[in-house]
């Protein structure tokens, strides 16, 4: 039985080897592994293709969304407002740069935030909404401006998504995460914030060179977050590919939406004015069954998964926040992600909604 994985990396890489093999060559006779000409490039790369003109590449995805919500002016004292069904790290960055995280809930069919619960919970000590672009789709950013605070994108889920034409970043800051898991993936960890602002770019930067551009010269506290030239050679290989790639996601979710009809499931929601890149194909199981389908998958070789199991509010990080979120509470014990990524095939599609249909009897 030939196992069917939750995310081919294996595939991905072989397109890329030949360039990434050849990249790390010049990065270890270059001795460039901090920063550097591929760094630069990589960012200059990446700006452009997220139409704004402004990426600082750091370490990772938590400590870019940190990094952008200490460069709109989020510190102790104030709150941020963030959906409760999503990975922790979107509350861990807002803990960390010293603020109070304010849960609201989500869509019950886009799963994207609830944008009347994240207005209605401005008070003010708010300092900013994370709108969280989760499986590949935008949330509708354009409904929070009301508000009237800084809106800090978390990006991780959507590289090449867009809203209306529009891309995450384009009014203000977006933070994005190339673990190697997502549509642009390193060998390890890495991420990048996006702004069209020259001064919120130039914060972020000063912010992860532990406070200054220049060696012995710190103007903040700061840290250490940098991209490294070996991550920097895998992106830059990988995102020259990453809207064919963004394609082939879409073709594939287009195919499983039709494949599952009629199955006793519900199937994801896109936003009207979105376009969608896939990251994850989630959908709804019903009946309280979610993770006996789980298990029936996985023993049939079908690396389906769950994203995410529990809301927020429901860890033991964050439990003190409390709180009720209705949607939040209600989709997390039915959702099931299958497989999905560009080389997936019909054949393969086909075989997961069988075993699917077997499984839901």
């Amino acid at each position: 039985m030939t196992r069917i994985p939750l995310v081919d990396l294996a595939a991905a890489h072989a397109e890329v080897a030949e360039e990434v093999e050849a990249g790390f060559k010049r990065i270890i006779a270059e001795t460039a592994f901090v920063g550097g000409a591929e760094v630069a490039a990589f960012e200059q790369e990446y700006a452009a293709f997220s139409g704004l003109p402004h990426c600082v590449g750091v370490a990772n995805g938590t400590d870019a969304l940190e990094l952008a919500l200490r460069a709109a002016g989020v510190g102790p004292g104030s709150e941020v407002i963030v959906p409760a069904n999503t990975f922790i790290a979107t509350a861990e960055a807002v803990a960390r740069a010293g603020a109070e995280v304010v849960l609201v809930d989500c869509d019950p069919a886009t799963f994207l935030i609830d944008v009347e619960a994240a207005l209605a919970a401005v008070t003010p000590r708010t300092r900013a909404i994370v709108p969280v672009h989760l499986y590949g789709q935008m949330a509708p950013v354009e409904r929070l401006k009301d508000a009237g605070v800084a809106i800090v994108e978390d990006a991780a889920q959507s590289q090449g998504a867009t809203r209306h034409g529009r891309t995450a970043g384009v009014d203000g800051i977006a933070a994005t995460s190339f673990y190697p898991g997502k549509n642009l993936g390193a060998y390890g960890d890495a991420g990048a914030v996006v702004t069209s602002s020259e001064e919120l770019a130039t914060t972020v930067r000063t912010l992860g060179s532990h406070g200054g551009l220049q060696k012995y010269t710190h103007d903040l506290i700061g840290v250490n977050s940098r991209l490294d030239g070996l991550q920097a050679v895998v992106l830059r290989a990988k995102l020259a590919r990453l809207a064919d790639w963004n394609a082939l996601r879409r073709a594939a979710a287009a195919r499983y939406h039709e494949l599952l009809a009629g199955l006793d499931v519900i199937r994801p929601v896109t936003l009207d004015g979105n376009e969608h890149v896939w990251h994850i194909y989630c959908v709804r199981v019903p009946g309280g069954r979610r993770d006996e389908v789980l298990g029936t998958l996985n023993a049939a070789g079908i690396g389906a998964g769950i994203h995410y199991p529990v809301p927020i509010h429901r860890t033991g990080a964050f439990a003190h926040l409390g709180g009720s979120f209705p949607n939040a509470e209600a989709t997390a014990p039915e959702l099931l992600s299958l497989p999905i990524f560009p080389q997936i095939t019909a054949a393969v599609q086909e075989r997961v909604v069988d075993t699917l249909a077997t499984a839901l009897g």
